[in-house]
């Protein structure tokens, strides 16, 4: 279920690390900006870049199951829980040229205790464009020490020396 302080429907999530190589200001990060959608869902916008080729001329297919990985992500802030990645299962149904825009779609399906299932697709050009990669995807909600325990000791310390609370508390809200 959605949370009741959860974000409102189309109303921007922002990034949960500014050093998040889907949703932070990398300069070699995707750069993906969710939107809060209705029920349990987001929406998000991604153009491939030159940087993000695989192959000539076409997205490589890790770079795209990322952009997915980061959209179902997302979806923690409407729960309001921390959680991250346990299984991601990615389609490729056809490929993505450089410069295409994909618009990302990603909604729960189903919680079974610290479980989160969850599923999302991208489309070319707009939302109801041509289908180009959905997956499915199982995260597992955590508590911060897992983080804590788990990261790196300089960036943990220099997130949690961080005067800016509001940024502190992001951080360490869904999966980094």
């Amino acid at each position: 279920m959605r949370h009741p302080d959860a974000p409102a429907p189309g109303e921007p999530l922002g990034a949960h690390y500014d050093q998040c190589f889907g949703c932070g200001d990398q300069s070699r990060g995707l750069g993906l900006s969710a939107r809060a959608g209705e029920g349990v869902s987001v929406t998000a916008d991604f153009t491939v870049g030159a940087g993000h080729q695989g192959a000539p001329g076409l997205a490589h297919g890790g770079v795209l199951a990322a952009a997915l990985d980061e959209t179902l992500g997302s979806l923690n802030w409407l729960q309001r829980v921390i959680a991250v990645t346990g299984r991601l299962e990615t389609d490729f149904v056809q490929p993505v040229p450089v410069g295409t825009e994909l618009h990302l779609e990603a909604r729960v399906t189903a919680v079974h205790g610290r479980k989160i299932y969850c599923s999302a697709a991208g489309r070319i050009g707009s939302p109801d464009g041509p289908l180009a990669l959905r997956a499915q995807a199982l995260f597992i909600e955590v508590r911060v020490d897992h983080f804590i325990e788990n990261g790196r000791a300089e960036e943990i310390d220099a997130a949690l020396a961080d005067p800016d609370q509001v940024k502190l508390a992001r951080a360490f809200e869904v999966n980094p």
